[in-house]
């Protein structure tokens, strides 16, 4: 009896026992391991769990579609903007959020929801793209908002600049030209935008 017990012990698949928060980070982890690797097309619930190590039915529980899914893991790992830089000169501060939006477009979550914005269909994509707005564009808008005040404050930006159009133009710029232009944003890039743009666009009217 003991090492028939022992054989069908040892046949059994291992159990991380992982629960709660800590489970799903792993479920949403492995979401964008797999598309990364598959691309939209190719991610299936199934393929998420065995690459998370847990059961179908653990993934189901916590999301209905694999939509829902991508969608929640896309959210998840995008990097976070939560604080305006403050360098006192608006040149410089408009280079460090162009940085860090440029980080977002090439970090592996962003990476991977312009492919899944490109493999999806139309209905599809409409969800994804209030992902690239909700987690990338309106958190670097509210951010260029702060800095262009501080600027207007400080007497480097004319008052007329703190608008929606002009903290628009950051974020439509590096988007449209990543996307049809295949530009990366090199640093060189960065510094003509701000340069031949921004400041200009900004510089109060008696300069």
């Amino acid at each position: 009896m003991a090492p028939s017990s022992l054989t069908a012990t040892s046949a059994q698949p291992v159990s991380l026992r992982r629960r709660g928060a800590v489970l799903e980070r792993a479920i949403l982890d492995a979401a964008l391991q797999q598309l990364s690797t598959v691309g939209w097309n190719g991610l299936t619930m199934e393929g998420v769990a065995a690459a998370a190590q847990t059961g179908k039915a653990a993934v189901y529980r916590r999301w209905s579609s694999k939509e829902d899914l991508v969608a929640d893991a896309l959210q998840a790992g995008l990097p976070s903007f939560d604080r305006a830089p403050d360098l006192g000169s608006v040149r410089e501060d408009l280079l460090v959020l162009c940085r860090q939006g440029r980080e977002a477009m090439y970090s592996r979550p962003g990476l991977a929801l312009r492919s899944v914005v490109h493999e999806c269909d139309t209905l599809q994509a409409e969800r994804f793209h209030a992902v690239i707005y909700e987690g990338v564009v309106e958190p670097i808008m509210k951010l260029l908002r702060k800095v262009i005040i501080c600027g207007v404050e400080r007497g480097e930006v004319r008052s007329g600049a703190a608008n929606g159009y002009v903290f628009d133009v950051i974020p439509a710029m590096m988007m449209y030209r990543a996307k049809l232009c295949g530009s990366e944003w090199c640093e060189r890039d960065l510094e003509e935008m701000v340069d031949q743009l921004m400041v200009p666009l900004l510089r109060p009217e008696r300069d």
